[in-house]
Parts: structure tokens; C-alpha cells; sequence
């Protein structure tokens, strides 16, 4: 606490007179640092807001692209389901049609054999019917 020198009329005017401008310029300065200190609270209550709607963007962002991963990820489930089933039914068709093909030959290579079989029974028979005319020109008398 500041003391003041006694005159005959009370104070001292110029200590009093001092200290009130002493005191008037630090109120002053105060208030400047004040309204410093308001303008820069005011400036990061503004980009704290900033950074808030930036955070609730970049969370709706991060929903969205989790969102958009899942249905990429379901729609990639989904097609490897459709290509696995078509590979199932193509592998199906193939091995029918292979089946098919397979039998088609064995019934092909049976009636070859048969023929084979009806062949050479034919000239077995032939050859046996020439070798009789054969046996038979010996008994024929040419007189």
C-alpha cells in the first residue's frame, strides 16, 4: 500500500497526483492486455470451433469411408460367391459333357470291335467256302 507525505492541507498533491497517473497508465496497459487477451480468446474459441466441425467432418468422413469399405468388402463377398457357383456349375458341364464324350467313344469302340468280330467271321467264312471250292475242283473229273 502506498503512503503519502502529510502537508497542511492533507497530501501531498504531486505524490497523490503520481500515483493516480501511476495508476491510471496501469489501468490502462491492463485494460489493453485485456482486450489483447479477449481478441486472442475469441481467435481460439474460433478455431477451436473450426477444429470441431473439422473433427465432426473427418468422423462423418471416416463413417462414410468404413461404410463405403463394408459394401465394397459385401459386394466383393457376393461376386466371389457368383464366381465360385458358376465355376461349380461350368466344372458340372464340363465333366458331363466329358462323361458324355466317354461313353459316346466306348459305345463306338464296341460296335467297331463288333464289326471286327462280324468281319472276321464273314472272311473266315469266305475262306472256308473257297477252300472247299478248292477240295471240291480235286473231285471233279474232267473227262
Amino acid at each position: 500500500m502506498k503512503k503519502f507525505d502529510k502537508g497542511m492541507m492533507g497530501y501531498n498533491v504531486h505524490q497523490v497526483n503520481a500515483f493516480v497517473d501511476d495508476v491510471v497508465v496501469k489501468v490502462d496497459e491492463m485494460i489493453t492486455k485485456m482486450k489483447e487477451k479477449d481478441l486472442q480468446i475469441d481467435a481460439l474459441k474460433n478455431e477451436l470451433e473450426h477444429y470441431k466441425s473439422m473433427d465432426a467432418t473427418l468422423n462423418r468422413a471416416v463413417v462414410m469411408a468404413e461404410n463405403a469399405a463394408n459394401k465394397y468388402k459385401e459386394n466383393s463377398l457376393n461376386e466371389s460367391d457368383l464366381i465360385i457357383t458358376e465355376a461349380k456349375k461350368n466344372a458340372n458341364r464340363i465333366i458331363n459333357d466329358a462323361l458324355l464324350k466317354a461313353e459316346h467313344l466306348e459305345n463306338e469302340a464296341n460296335r467297331i470291335r463288333r464289326n471286327i468280330v462280324t468281319y472276321k467271321r464273314r472272311m473266315k467264312n469266305l475262306i472256308d467256302q473257297q477252300s472247299e471250292l478248292i477240295d471240291d475242283i480235286d473231285k471233279v473229273d474232267f473227262e
